[in-house]
């Protein structure tokens, strides 16, 4: 119906004296919103968004409550170190240097960090020159049951984990004479992280293409060259990563070190943070917060500084 239709039949309506029918339901069948329907749908809606409200109420409140959880032993790293008299809550400390200068006079502290550093990257430096050399040459090489050594040597890892090799282990080392070597202990180290070492860069090195490769054959060089040249400037992200990696297993491991090293100027800091405690066994409070203060240190830098510089991927982003 027309506009000029529907207002003639409305006037007509009028000098009837007949109610005009409503321009909405006019010719559409419709009957206009009755009230009781119109408070219905208003109390949805209010129901609704009090509902949403409340769910968003409850789910910030959940990840205050786990935030809090995670973040007061870290307040509690960072104030103890600076407190006369720690405790095990956090609170304000009363501030204090004292606690550093007992760490700097001990005799072991120190020198620890210093191996640790040693066999840190001492393990990172072979694990990445191994696990980068047999990741090429899997991905390169076809061989038969290629996946299922990886998948394998994978799995054997994740099951025969170092507790449950330790007697093996130190059996080999004995009749290597390499019990209280810092070689050996880097050589166990590099065992262990291998596995996934080659698993993780085989994905990278999967993902270069290989023109790259075979540009570099066309000028002569040789396969250590296209790995020193090609593909190590590629695979760059995957490599610290692996490094990183590499550094905090070794970082923090305390069941090796401590078995195959027996004089204490060799051993690393997670083993002679052991030795903070008094004759009762009463722990240096003061002592331990500051050394592990310190000890973290280390890492959180460098996995600034990698995250910074190259970022964190555990596979490879280059399409052919």
């Amino acid at each position: 119906m027309s506009e000029r239709e529907r207002s003639q039949r409305e006037r007509g309506a009028r000098r009837a004296g007949r109610p005009a029918a409503p321009r909405g339901g006019a010719g559409t069948g419709r009957a206009p919103a009755a009230p009781s329907e119109e408070r219905a749908l208003t109390g949805g809606s209010a129901g609704t968004t009090v509902r949403h409200a409340l769910g968003r109420i409850g789910f910030y409140t959940f990840v205050a409550v786990v935030t809090a959880f995670f973040a007061l032993p870290m307040l509690w790293l960072v104030a103890a170190p600076f407190d006369a008299t720690p405790g095990l809550t956090p609170s304000i400390p009363d501030f204090t240097m004292r606690n550093f200068r007992t760490l700097r006079d001990n005799p072991y502290a120190l020198a620890s960090l210093r191996n640790s550093i040693l066999l840190a990257l001492g393990t990172a430096a072979l694990a990445l020159l191994c696990g980068a050399l047999a990741a090429y040459s899997l991905s390169r090489v076809r061989i038969p049951g290629r996946d299922v050594l990886l998948y394998l040597l994978l799995l054997l890892s994740s099951i025969v984990t170092g507790t449950a090799a330790m007697v093996p282990i130190f059996l080999l080392m004995f009749q290597l004479d390499l019990i209280d070597s810092r070689a050996g202990v880097v050589l166990v180290l590099t065992g262990g992280l291998l596995p996934a070492a080659i698993f993780i860069l085989k994905d990278f090195m999967d993902s270069m293409p290989r023109s790259y490769e075979e540009s570099a054959r066309v000028f002569g060089a040789s396969p250590l060259q296209i790995l020193r040249d090609v593909v190590v400037p590629v695979t760059r992200p995957g490599l610290a990563t692996i490094a990183v990696w590499a550094v905090v297993n070794v970082w923090g491991n305390f069941l090796i070190p401590f078995i195959l090293l027996l004089n204490p100027d060799k051993q690393p800091a997670a083993v002679v943070m052991r030795t903070f405690y008094t004759e009762g066994g009463q722990p240096n409070l003061a002592l331990i917060s500051t050394f592990s203060l310190v000890f973290s240190i280390p890492v959180v830098a460098m996995y600034l500084f990698v995250n910074r510089r190259y970022g964190f991927r555990f596979h490879g982003g280059i399409k052919a």
